[in-house]
């Protein structure tokens, strides 16, 4: 009975989760079309031929990296629909996990948001094709809702505020850093939003 091979260095899974998470950071800062294989490996501190003994192409770490993100805002998302919430409720919960999701994973959430679009119809890239908007679908859903049963405005523009929640909770990949503020977390971003959000900027009488 042939015995199991043990695990070579090149496939250890924490080894590879690592240069994923240096070629995001590689990508986001440089764009994926100026990012190259080598540019990739230097970071990680690696000869170019020894990544790809993990990665056949830039290609496919950019498309394992979108595609993981997507699965996690996804599930994200979905718990969240899952819970049985009231529209306000679920808005803020929804609100809540998107930012703190971004935020443990800002660089994939930055290239997602400039690139991911055109990337989605480049070959090599076939877990982004057909890739629904699941955080603006979810937006949606939740804005809808709560219009028809009067948790918010009956005359709200659901198209428009879905619109205007999906890029507030997307630009966050953008600008916010961690430690940013005393004691800023992303669920005191979350909730700072949510309170100018929900609540407006005009004292009340």
């Amino acid at each position: 009975m042939p015995t199991k091979k043990k695990p070579t260095a090149a496939s250890r899974p924490e080894r590879r989760t690592e240069l994923l998470a240096v070629a995001a950071q590689v990508f986001a800062a440089q764009g994926y079309d100026a990012t190259t294989v080598r540019g990739i490996a230097d970071e990680a501190g690696m000869l170019a031929g020894s990544l790809y003994h993990h990665f056949d192409s830039k290609e496919s770490m950019a498309d394992e990296i979108l595609s993981t993100f997507l699965t996690g805002l996804r599930a994200t998302c979905g718990a969240v629909l899952d819970a049985g919430l009231g529209p306000r409720d679920t808005l803020e919960a929804l609100v809540t996990a998107s930012f703190r999701h971004i935020g443990r994973n800002r660089a994939a959430a930055a290239i997602y948001r400039t690139e991911g679009a055109h990337l989605a119809g480049r070959p090599g890239f076939p877990r982004l094709a057909g890739v629904r908007p699941v955080l603006e679908e979810a937006l949606s859903r939740t804005l809808e809702r709560g219009a028809a049963d009067g948790s918010f405005r009956r005359d709200l523009d659901t198209r428009l505020a879905c619109r205007l929640l999906r890029d507030a909770i997307w630009g966050t990949a953008s600008w916010h850093e961690p430690g940013a503020g005393p004691g800023q977390d992303h669920g005191e971003l979350a909730r700072g939003y949510l309170t100018l959000l929900l609540d407006g900027l005009t004292p009340r009488v």
